[in-house]
């Protein structure tokens, strides 16, 4: 009769089904937690970016729209004949200027911190 040398198990071991059920669990939760999460966070952020560019754009172009209007219109009589091409550059030279200061303004917190010497 062959016996069999197996030890009993104590308390605190468990079976190896039951490691590889915990360790897939681990691993699981830590690619959620290292990849889905902040892709979730990233796409939020980029979704309020996105409706926020479009909603200024489409503000300023209004804008713009509206000022070569009213010069247009206010200024008719002043702004004719070999003048009427100054209400188109005085508006192109106003979106220049925005354009301009929103690029300084994304610029200006990378200077900063080139000028602390950290990266932002």
């Amino acid at each position: 009769m062959a016996t069999t040398t197996a030890e009993p198990r104590r308390a605190g071991e468990k079976s190896l089904p039951t490691l590889a059920t915990e360790l897939w669990q681990l691993v699981l939760g830590y690619l959620k937690q290292e990849t889905v999460e902040p892709l979730k966070g990233m796409l939020h952020f980029l979704a309020w970016g996105v409706a926020g560019s479009l909603l200024l754009s489409v503000g300023l172009s209004l804008w713009l729209l509206g000022l070569l209007r009213a010069l247009q219109t206010e200024t008719g009589s002043h702004l004719a004949g070999n003048l009427s091409f100054l209400p188109y550059v005085i508006t192109l030279t106003a979106g220049v200027v925005v354009a301009g200061l929103a690029a300084r303004a994304i610029g200006s917190q990378k200077r900063k911190a080139a000028r602390k010497g950290t990266m932002a």
